[in-house]
Formats: C-alpha cells, sequence, structure tokens
C-alpha cells in the first residue's frame, strides 16, 4: 500500500471548490477542526479503519463495535446525518455540508463501516415509506449507532430475482409469523436489527404480496450461521427464520406492497456502492509499480493511467448526481449505472494489483500482497453486492435505454403458480 506520512498541517492539502460559498467553506472549517479534535490523522499504515480478512470472529467483532463507536462519536458531536432533518436525530443541515465532512473525513483513520452503509439503506426507506412514529423512534437510533441493522433480502432462491423470494410471514392478529431462510446477510451476526422483505400473499404475481417489515434479532426462533469465504472470513451469514414473531407495527409502507420500499432500498444501496469511487486505489497501484520496478513498462503504465481515468470519472459521476439531489432535481443517470462503472473499475484494479506483484501477491504476507488480496477478493462485493453486473445492465436497457424488456416467463403468473426447483 502507499504509505504516507502524518500531515500537521492539511491548509495546503484541502483546496476548496470556487464554487463553495462563504457558508460551505466555514462549515469545512469547523468539521476540520472538529476531526482534528476527536481523530487522529491516517498514516497509510495500520490504520485500523482499513477493510482487513478479519479472519478471527472476536476480531471481526471488535471491529465492528469500534465503528459503531465512531458513529456514536459523530452522532454526538452533530456529524451523523448531516443533510437528515433535525427532528429525526440529524443536522439539518446541506448534502454539499454532508460531502464536505465526508471530504475531511478521508485524511483521518475513522471509518463507520458497514454501518455506514445500513444508514443509508435503511434511512431511505423509513424517510420515504415509515410513518411519521417509525421515523421518530428508529432514526435517531438508526444514526447514533444504538441500534446496529443488517439487511434480510436475499435467499437461496431468489438473490438478483429478489422478488421470486420465498420467506413466508403470515397474520395472527397483531403479529406476523416468519418461517424461511435468508442468505449473505452482512454482519447478522452482530446486528440488533434486521430489515427483512418477506412473503405475505402466494397468490398474487411475485412482486406484489411482498412486505417489508423491521424484525429484532434477538427475537425466539432466529438462528444466525456464518458463512466462512475463500479468504477465511466470516462477513456472510445465512439466516433461519423458524416462527418468529413480529408485531404488525413493525410493517414499512403497506401490508403486500413491500416492493415499493425494497426498491428503495436497493437504489440507495447501487448509491452507496457506486459512490464509493476508491480515492486512494490507483495512488496505491502506482506506488506498488514504482516499488516492484513496474512503473516503466509501457503497458503497465497504460493500465496505471486507464485506473486513474476510471477513477476521476467515478468521482465527476458521483459528485453530479449529488448536486442533482441537491437542486431538487432528477439526476441525469441512475444509480445502476454509476454502480455498474464502479464494479468494472474495481475488477480492473483488482487484476492490475495481482499482475502488478506477480506470485508474491499471494504468497505473500506483507502489507502490499494483503492490499493486493482485498482488491482482488472485494472485486466481487461491488459486482453483486446491490444486484449482479447483468441484471444492472438489464435494468439500465430496459428503464433508462428504453430497450425491449427482458423475456420472463413468469410474467401475469401468481407466485404459488410458478414452478421451483
Amino acid at each position: 500500500m502507499s504509505y504516507r506520512e502524518p500531515v500537521s498541517d492539511r491548509s495546503s492539502e484541502v483546496t476548496e471548490s470556487p464554487k463553495e460559498s462563504a457558508e460551505d467553506a466555514a462549515f469545512r472549517a469547523e468539521a476540520r477542526a472538529w476531526l482534528e479534535a476527536n481523530a487522529e490523522l491516517r498514516t497509510g499504515k495500520d490504520d485500523w479503519s482499513l477493510q482487513r480478512h478479519h479472519t478471527d470472529p472476536e476480531a471481526l467483532r471488535a471491529y465492528f463495535e469500534r465503528c459503531r463507536d465512531w458513529q456514536r462519536t459523530m452522532f454526538e458531536g452533530g456529524y451523523a446525518g448531516i443533510s437528515w432533518a433535525q427532528e429525526y436525530g440529524g443536522r439539518g443541515g446541506t448534502s454539499q455540508q454532508a460531502r464536505i465532512f465526508k471530504e475531511e473525513m478521508a485524511a483521518f483513520d475513522v471509518t463507520a463501516g458497514f454501518i455506514d452503509s445500513t444508514i443509508t439503506m435503511l434511512g431511505a426507506a423509513l424517510r420515504f415509506h415509515g410513518s411519521e412514529e417509525q421515523k421518530r423512534h428508529y432514526l435517531p437510533r438508526l444514526l447514533s449507532g444504538e441500534d446496529a441493522w443488517c439487511q434480510l433480502f436475499s435467499e437461496p432462491g431468489a438473490g438478483s430475482d429478489l422478488a421470486g423470494l420465498a420467506a413466508r410471514a403470515v397474520r395472527d392478529g397483531d403479529e406476523f409469523v416468519i418461517n424461511g431462510q435468508k442468505v449473505w446477510n452482512s454482519m447478522a451476526q452482530a446486528a440488533d436489527w434486521g430489515f427483512m422483505v418477506v412473503r405475505t400473499d402466494p397468490d398474487v404475481v411475485k412482486h406484489a404480496g411482498l412486505t417489508f417489515i423491521l424484525v429484532d434479532m434477538t427475537s425466539p426462533g432466529i438462528e444466525v450461521r456464518p458463512l466462512v469465504q475463500a479468504h477465511g472470513a466470516s462477513h456472510f451469514n445465512e439466516v433461519f427464520f423458524s416462527d418468529v414473531r413480529v408485531p404488525a407495527a413493525n410493517v414499512v409502507g403497506e401490508v403486500d406492497d413491500g416492493w415499493a420500499p425494497t426498491r428503495t432500498v436497493m437504489a440507495a444501496e447501487s448509491q452507496f456502492i457506486g459512490g464509493g469511487t476508491g480515492d486512494d486505489i490507483a495512488q496505491n497501484l502506482i506506488d506498488i509499480a514504482r516499488r516492484v520496478g513496474s512503473d516503466g513498462d509501457p503497458v503497465a503504465r497504460q493500465e496505471l493511467v486507464d485506473t486513474w481515468v476510471r477513477q476521476k470519472i467515478s468521482g465527476w459521476m458521483a459528485t453530479t448526481m449529488m448536486l442533482a439531489v441537491r437542486r431538487g432535481e432528477q439526476p441525469p443517470f441512475s444509480g445502476a449505472l454509476l454502480k455498474l462503472f464502479m464494479a468494472e473499475n474495481r475488477r480492473r484494479s483488482g487484476d492490475l494489483a495481482v499482475r502488478l506483484l506477480g506470485p508474491a501477491a499471494t504468497v505473500d504476507v506483507d502489507p502490499d500482497a494483503d492490499w493486493a488480496q482485498l482488491q482482488l477478493i472485494n472485486r466481487f462485493s461491488i459486482s453483486i453486492g446491490g444486484g449482479t453486473t447483468e441484471v444492472g445492465r438489464n435494468n439500465v436497457g430496459e428503464r433508462d435505454l428504453g430497450l425491449p424488456r427482458d423475456i420472463r416467463v413468469d410474467r401475469g403468473i401468481p407466485w404459488s403458480e410458478i414452478p421451483r426447483s
């Protein structure tokens, strides 16, 4: 990796945009001062904020709790949910200020980790589809990290085709009784709550008859089983539900109309994944190329330039979307397109990291090899997480380009009548 000395004076490091208002410049200075008082600068070496394998379950849990502690610190300092309304625990600021804080925080050895993604996903669903009571109760606890959440969407037979899910919820008075299985659930082993989509009416078409519901992960009948990944970590889980009783008051939106909040979560997830532009990846690859003597190779140089250019384009796309939202306008392109571009970028940079290091990328245990292995393995989390690249391309083609819809033999057929293996 790129190891950099701590920077004691960042005044020359941050260049405000020419369009940045005096108010935003003042906020940047305020945020920078708060970060300097509450966090340490990144050194690039042994930073705890760097994503790691965490093959030890205790180390993974400790990392998760440290991320939660930082989320709580931001909340108490008034820097969590900067653009959220104050009545829901936010600061009541602007999306521009949220972007500024993110830029400033990038220089410090802190992160909210996975918690940040669930705040983005569930926060969007609650803000657009939740009742006022749900928003006032859950959103502040979500923002503060008091409640840690996991996403309970995918199933063994319903991943990319999420609407084909089979987990059932049957109404019993003021409760729903849930039975079924979910899979690929990130950090479910550490979550207090889960947001879940279940089938409540099997006799209508698959996109109907679904319900979005919030589930206490300590409820009787829930079993979480960690899944060991190729590199030895157990970030993912499968979760089993056996007669789990959940209050009907936990339904977000309307019963049998859960596809709307589900779509909101998936859109937020795509934008979250796509918004992670990987600002250090190109520089890290350049530093590695210099250390291994490949910086003079014309092929390697061309690939490094391609990585740098793509990184800049990703940043431009993310900023363009953010500014459109800030102006109250429809973004000029879909979040799915940004995610697709980011997935391709990560695929290329992961391949390049391993090619630059050669055999050392897989047999050595130095920081360069560790980083290259993460780039290689984690590229799949971008191209699969939040919907596969293949499905994303179909969505962009059909929804954004107006191309003919894909042939679907289950169109118009009640879910209960669709053949399943």
